[in-house]
């Protein structure tokens, strides 16, 4: 019994059903990230919880703005926006970078 062979080939099956793994998520994320030559016609613009279950949601299709109820119900239109979507000429600034984990530490270290 040659259990030195046996425990390479168990290795290398390991190693191949471990590449597998990241070579499906690599092409998962390529084909979800692809975009269609049209573009995407919806999009949620904003999400507001407004209960337990219940959401509000503010989505933009085809340039129009629908505000839509979400509940264990189902779907409910509660307001189509008239005319265009409205394009946002001042963009909130983006939120602050949260520190990473070696900054904390350096911090938290330096107040000891």
């Amino acid at each position: 019994m040659n259990v030195g062979g046996e425990l390479l080939r168990v290795l290398l099956s390991l190693a191949a059903v471990i590449a597998l793994i990241f070579v499906a998520g690599w092409m998962s994320r390529r084909l979800q990230a692809r975009n269609l030559p049209g573009g995407r016609r919806i999009r949620c613009v904003e999400s507001m919880a407004v209960g337990a279950r219940e959401r509000v949601l503010l989505i933009d299709a085809d340039g129009k703005r629908l505000l839509v109820g979400v509940g264990q119900g189902g779907l409910r239109t509660l307001h189509v926006y008239e005319g265009e979507a409205p394009v946002d000429a001042n963009p909130p600034a983006p939120s602050p970078v949260a520190p990473n984990f070696a900054q904390l530490l350096s911090r938290w270290k330096g107040k000891s």
